[in-house]
């Protein structure tokens, strides 16, 4: 079983179902259906397994609407708040903070759905 982490305390991971934008993998890529174990700062001393969710839908989002087009959808307002963002423009510039770009590459949206928590976030 994989791992999905998340650095951040995000709101979204005490609903029974939430989304997440992940970057398409290079060896295996998200797939819906697949379980995966939800870990809060992975690669830290402070790791802590939060519990296994499945995948229940994977969709390709865009950030730039030149290259977006009906099977690659831009990101919607709704969906970067859902993701615990203000807006699509905040969600950009955190992720350009995050991982160093300057442009933010097509990503999968992963819709989860808890199947057992092991315990809560905080």
């Amino acid at each position: 079983m994989r791992i999905l982490g998340f650095l951040k305390h995000w709101a979204k991971l005490e609903q029974k179902e939430f989304s997440t934008f992940r970057f398409p993998r290079s060896d295996i890529d998200w797939q819906a259906g697949e379980l995966v174990q939800v870990v809060y700062k992975p690669r830290t001393k402070e790791r802590k397994v939060l519990g296994i969710a499945r995948i229940m839908r994977k969709e390709r989002r865009e950030f730039d609407p030149h290259f977006a087009d009906k099977d690659c959808p831009l990101v919607t307002e709704e969906e970067a708040k859902a993701d615990g963002f203000a807006s699509v423009d905040d969600m950009v510039k955190w992720m350009e903070r995050q991982y160093g770009f300057d442009f933010i590459p097509r990503m999968n949206k992963l819709t989860l759905q808890w199947k057992e928590a092991i315990g809560e976030i905080r």
